[in-house]
């Protein structure tokens, strides 16, 4: 039956894009997120997945691996449960400089005081500098410059 203008009866609803919500749900495997959204033409899809507490930390640990085999550390560190290890505070985008291709806030080995900046999160189109919220020396960095993190992922560790 084809819509008639004017036909109250039939309520207009857009159609639903299938390949765009495989395309989210994607991206969130490849990234890591928890929740993305996305709007176009008035009409907002949003894909989100929740992960039980084991399985995000094993993907937090997987990820901090990836980004620490370049930086050599004791292999027993568990970045989760060390005390001294600085969490998001925000799902977004980690950069280690204050600008591409500047010099990283902090790196291993460097002494830091409470209050200075580690590094910056964009979130909204936001940057947010993370402050340190101990004083100490940064024993590894958990995160490259670049790349999505979740809220309550390990940072970098101060000792």
């Amino acid at each position: 039956m084809a819509r008639k203008p004017g036909n109250p009866s039939m309520p207009k609803t857009p159609a639903i894009d299938h390949d765009v919500i495989r395309d989210l749900a994607k991206l969130l495997e490849e990234t890591g997120l928890t929740e993305i959204e996305f709007e176009r033409d008035g009409v907002s899809v949003r894909v989100a997945r929740h992960l039980s507490a084991p399985s995000s930390r094993l993907r937090s640990a997987e990820a901090a691996g990836s980004v620490t085999a370049a930086t050599p550390a004791p292999a027993a560190l568990d970045p989760t449960q060390h005390p001294g290890a600085v969490i998001s505070p925000m799902v977004g985008t980690v950069y280690l400089g204050s600008a591409p291709g500047a010099r990283p806030f902090v790196e291993i080995g460097s002494q830091v005081k409470i209050g200075e900046p580690l590094l910056i999160i964009e979130a909204m189109k936001t940057m947010n500098q993370i402050p340190a919220p101990r004083s100490g020396t940064v024993i590894q960095v958990l995160v490259g410059d670049g790349q999505p993190v979740e809220y309550g992922q390990p940072l970098l560790i101060i000792e």
